[in-house]
């Protein structure tokens, strides 16, 4: 698609209400609400959060999550063969941490609870374990359901260039769910994803962009200490080449891929390198691709795309506005990052983006909105520049 000046986006997550969010996590959680104030108040703040989307200047919209509390519970409301059992030290399976390596350098900082969002990153487990039992099967019709159709009503009559919904990956989802049915870990994460292939077409069917968020990509590295670089490029390959099983059919143009490295308040000095797992990540049947970039261990990354090109017609998202610190990144620097990517990738391969979802993860819910509309400013002064710069190459001819 030929474009004339440079979008933007965001991860996922935005902020919602406190009321909403108790009506959220009292269903997750199975204590008692209301089930039709919950539908209610979801139906009218997803349109507000699509309004004040497009009043900050985002082209690429979604319905903020709303509707979901975290990747964790989301996919358990929408999944079946599974049961929970409390945590035993000595005799569960040792928990995945996605500050696996970090743990081991900097334990002080996590036995004293680390801060922010982050801290659940070095925590144990604090709720029942998750063990696969029986055939995986799809059972989240009537959420997703709802979902859409909340996001539908608010997309009605108002002008949004791109409109987006969230899934989880099945490489992700095996991190929290224990395998005691499949025969052996391949077998298992492709029944994931053959269960949840039933969402993904479900998101595309209903006319949205489907994007595909696999933090574990990247942050799975820092849960197996123990493996090499290129034992971990194996283990990641075999976990995409199941969700692309999962998308089988659905065009490229219609995903989007969103990586980043945990996106936790925390040292990320073991974070492994883009460069090394940059073509597993191209290797995501997708058209878009979402990147963690604006914060000081992967802000220097830009220089990959030095050396490494983007996939055929594909757009890349490099976030250059960060969730980090509540810092709010200046309109020039944001237009800075931009024209940097530009400069290697093209102008019209390149959509802003943010490194992760906002809501959850910055002090307050204006800082996130105020985020976003330095986002959409720098975007236009980055427009400026490379496109009045092309215009007087052709009028100096």
């Amino acid at each position: 698609m030929k474009r004339d000046h440079i979008l933007t986006t965001h991860a996922g997550s935005l902020p919602r209400s406190d009321g909403l969010r108790e009506l959220i996590f009292a269903r997750a959680e199975g204590r008692p609400y209301d089930a039709g104030v919950l539908a209610s108040r979801l139906k009218s703040e997803v349109a507000e959060i699509v309004r004040r989307q497009l009043d900050c200047g985002v082209d690429s919209v979604n319905d903020g999550e709303l509707g979901k509390t975290n990747f964790n519970n989301y996919v358990r409301e929408r999944l079946a063969g599974f049961e929970t059992r409390p945590y035993e030290p000595g005799r569960s399976p040792k928990p995945l941490s996605i500050a696996g390596r970090e743990l081991t350098k900097f334990p002080e900082y996590f036995a004293a609870g680390g801060r922010g969002f982050g801290a659940f990153a070095g925590a144990g487990p604090s709720r029942p374990q998750v063990y696969c039992v029986a055939p995986l099967k799809y059972v989240g019709q009537a959420a997703l359901k709802a979902d859409l159709e909340n996001f539908r009503a608010a997309l009605h009559g108002v002008k949004a260039p791109e409109a987006f919904m969230s899934a989880n990956t099945p490489g992700t989802i095996e991190h929290w769910l224990r395998n005691e049915h499949y025969p052996d870990e391949e077998a298992f994460v492709y029944a994931i994803a053959e269960a949840m292939r039933e969402e993904y077409k479900g998101i595309v069917d209903a006319g949205f962009l489907l994007q595909i968020d696999d933090p574990d990509l990247p942050d799975g590295w820092q849960m197996y200490p123990e493996m090499t670089v290129a034992e971990y490029r194996k283990y990641a390959t075999m976990r995409v080449d199941a969700l692309n099983h999962a998308l089988r059919g659905i065009p490229r143009e219609k995903i989007r891929l969103h990586v980043c490295w945990g996106s936790f308040h925390g040292p990320h000095q073991h974070d492994i390198p883009l460069e090394r797992i940059i073509d597993v990540i191209f290797r995501v049947h997708a058209s878009q691709y979402s990147i963690e970039a604006s914060n000081p261990c992967h802000q220097h990354e830009w220089r990959v795309f030095e050396d490494v090109r983007l996939p055929e017609g594909a757009v890349l998202i490099p976030g250059v506005v960060g969730h980090y610190s509540d810092f709010i990144e200046h309109p020039e620097l944001v237009a800075e990052r931009l024209v940097r990517y530009a400069n290697l990738v093209g102008r019209e391969n390149v959509m802003g983006g943010t490194d992760c979802g906002l809501g959850p993860r910055v002090g307050h819910a204006k800082i996130a909105w105020a985020k976003l509309e330095s986002l959409a400013a720098g975007a236009r002064l980055a427009t400026k520049q490379l496109w009045s710069r092309r215009r007087r190459l052709r009028g100096s001819r």
